[in-house]
């Protein structure tokens, strides 16, 4: 059909739907085979004179087959990353030209604090805060619209309705306030825009928004043992206050012990483990999977190394923001104290509680 309408593009999104490697795996099916060696088949027959071009889009090119790859087909390879600030800037205006801006709505600062965000995610902020700008009767919309509406991206809609006790209440002000005082007292750490004890999304009790002011690309050893402590911050306040943790942290241990395995399995970070990487299961960018692929290229003793080496490192984070949250048990009573009569502070608000306290 193609070259009877010849010049035309071809374009097959979601490319490994019918180009995954074949027979790897218990999943090989042989009809999707079937049509992946006709596709082949018609690549090679392709005359670059006739002006027929094809293009495919995928988000998972390791599982290609490396048929598909090879020299002739689908030979010139563009990595589509997601936007830095220059481009989150210009997609942030693109949306907002059929949208009526306050004065105060500087896009820059909220291409800033969007590190990471693809570009459906920069295009839903300019909806959400159209939308909130309605509700609230304005006219234009404002930067309080957007930085809302970036929240709400990264956070989930609130859930004012979702009422929970007093002591729980408590609990999460002195989780949340936790995370937050560990935060502030690292130099290195992503600013603190916001520390809120109303419900988000669907299990969040409460959250600490952090956003980074730039793209970063490389994170030193000391940056990752940080970013463990500020996940540990909430479980060991609530430790120093109530005697016990609760089940609310468990999110946090979750993220911490993945940075801690990254840090041994694939960052070399382990003095016991040395220099190398015992991560197997990721594959380089664009480079298909050859074969069977194993869980893990060492030994039951390794596996063991690893596991203590995590714990070691989760460990040591712990305690350390045991005594830091101790030296600042006032700033953590008074911090929560503030945040449970508002609900809602400022990363400012509570660097001004530390420094008086």
């Amino acid at each position: 059909q193609a070259k009877g309408k010849a010049p035309c593009i071809i374009f097959i999104d979601e490319l490994d739907a019918i180009g995954k490697a074949r027979g790897a795996g218990p999943m090989a099916h042989e009809e999707r085979e079937q049509t992946l060696n006709q596709l082949l088949v018609e690549m090679d027959g392709f005359d670059p004179r006739i002006g027929v071009i094809l293009m495919a889009a995928t988000n998972r090119p390791e599982i290609l087959d490396p048929a598909l790859l090879r020299p002739g087909r689908f030979d010139r390879q563009v990595l589509v990353d997601r936007p830095d600030k220059i481009g989150r800037l210009a997609i942030l205006r693109v949306h907002a030209k059929q949208v009526v801006l306050g004065l105060d709505a500087d896009l820059a600062v909220i291409a800033a604090m969007t590190p990471g965000f693809s570009g459906a995610d920069l295009a839903n902020i300019i909806n959400e805060a159209t939308l909130l700008a309605v509700r609230r009767g304005k006219e234009q919309v404002g930067l309080p619209e957007l930085q809302e509406a970036v929240e709400r991206v990264v956070a989930g809609l609130e859930k004012k309705n979702r009422v929970f006790c007093t002591m729980e209440k408590e609990r999460v002000a002195h989780h949340e306030v936790g995370h937050a005082l560990v935060a502030l007292s690292f130099p290195d750490a992503d600013p603190i825009q916001k520390i809120s004890i109303i419900p988000r999304g669907i299990a969040a009790l409460g959250y600490t928004l952090q956003l980074p002011t730039e793209d970063r690309f490389l994170m030193a050893k000391t940056e990752l043992e940080n970013k463990i402590a500020v996940l540990l911050g909430g479980r060991n306040a609530e430790e120093l206050i109530f005697g016990e943790a609760s089940t609310g942290a468990q999110n946090d241990l979750v993220r911490a012990t993945d940075i801690a395995k990254s840090m041994v399995k694939s960052y070399g970070m382990s003095e016991k483990l040395g220099t190398v990487t015992l991560d197997r299961e990721r594959q380089p960018m664009l480079m298909p999977i050859q074969g069977p692929q194993e869980k893990g290229d060492y030994s039951e003793e390794t596996a063991r190394e690893i596991d203590c080496e995590v714990r070691r490192i989760i460990d040591e984070q712990y305690d350390r923001v045991r005594w830091l949250l101790a030296e600042k048990k006032r700033a953590l009573v008074e911090g929560a104290k503030v945040l449970l009569e508002r609900e809602v502070i400022s990363g400012s608000d509570l660097k001004t509680i530390m420094d008086n306290h």
